[in-house]
């Protein structure tokens, strides 16, 4: 099971982002904590109609979300935090996202199995740190390393007006 976190978000476009990265990269749910997003929930951003397939569920205790075969993956701009680059995703994890003006709280990133950092000069917003992470997992797995990626992929995947080849 992979899961993604996300600490009492702010902005909805993210939130619609997200949702969307977690459609296209797999997640299995989405949790957020905090009241900011229940004032203005519309999901303009969510294209995709992930919410129609990925539960989008409300927490005062994200990581009492977790099921106990995740691990819990901090990502966080954190002394001591591992890079991207170089992390090795476990099979199942509950990815922990800090809000957009803040940071995780100690205590989450002291319990944490793993904290990660993307290594970028400043931050990313919530959705494109979203995006990179499950990317990153995507582009590191031994099940997609093996996956024959092809044309019937490039089909599905495509916007209903696109019809470009390659020659």
């Amino acid at each position: 099971m992979i899961s993604i976190g996300l600490t009492n978000p702010k902005n909805v476009s993210n939130v619609g982002a997200v949702m969307r990265a977690a459609g296209c990269f797999g997640a299995d749910a989405v949790y957020y904590s905090g009241t900011r997003l229940d004032r203005a929930r519309k999901f303009d951003t969510d294209t995709g109609n992930a919410l129609s397939r990925i539960p989008l569920v409300h927490s005062d205790h994200l990581t009492g979300e977790m099921s106990t075969q995740q691990a819990l993956v901090c990502v966080e701009f954190a002394e001591g935090a591992q890079s991207l680059t170089s992390f090795e995703h476990p099979p199942q994890a509950f990815y922990l996202f800090g809000p957009e003006d803040a940071s995780l709280q100690q205590s989450v990133i002291d319990v944490a199995d793993h904290v990660v950092f993307i290594p970028t000069e400043g931050c990313l917003n919530l959705a494109a740190s979203v995006n990179v992470v499950f990317y990153d997992r995507m582009a590191k797995s031994a099940v997609n390393v093996q996956q024959k990626y092809d044309d019937a992929l490039v089909k599905r995947s495509r916007d209903n007006r696109n019809r470009l080849k390659c020659r």
